[in-house]
């Protein structure tokens, strides 16, 4: 399902890849995902946010298939001294005419393994009840937490939970 799709580590952000985030981070934005964004979100503040990725322990990458970006995220490394042992999953975007072809779980992989590589033990991430991606962070060995309500607002101004996961390495 997913030949042809690379997994590219991302240390710098030129025009066309920003443009290419961007567009990935509308497109997701303006299928319901929740992101930390509302609909509608214009190219520039899409590309605006892309301009501080990555940074001080943020590490990017993207599914890239024929030139063109199909997915995103970002693992966050934490700083404090007390949390040196831990990484935070961030921002997993798939396009929405990309999903259900592995590029996710390919996503996921790439960054559980970078965190590995990196010495951290505790991977967490959040993402909103009744989402897709319950499944799979459930099905890639991440435990249920527990759930905040009315965490998120969506388009409608409707309220979500949002589900904290965690996953220990090994």
């Amino acid at each position: 399902m997913t030949i042809g799709v690379t997994i590219e580590k991302i240390n710098g952000i030129e025009e066309e890849l920003e443009r290419q985030l961007g567009d990935l981070l509308v497109r997701v934005v303006d299928d319901g995902a929740s992101v930390g964004f509302l609909p509608p979100l214009s190219e520039e503040e899409a590309v605006d946010y892309w301009r501080g990725v990555p940074g001080d322990g943020v590490i990017l990458w993207v599914a890239m298939e024929d030139g063109e970006i199909a997915g995103s995220v970002q693992l966050h490394l934490a700083l404090k001294p007390n949390g040196l042992h831990r990484a935070e999953i961030a921002k997993l975007m798939v396009h929405p005419e990309r999903r259900r072809q592995g590029i996710a779980r390919m996503l996921m992989e790439t960054a559980e393994a970078c965190a590995a590589s990196e010495g951290k033990t505790l991977l967490v991430l959040d993402t909103r009840g009744g989402d897709p991606s319950n499944l799979l962070y459930q099905s890639l060995g991440f435990a249920e937490a527990g759930r905040i309500p009315d965490y998120a607002r969506s388009a409608s101004g409707e309220l979500h939970e949002t589900v904290f996961y965690y996953k220990k390495l090994t």
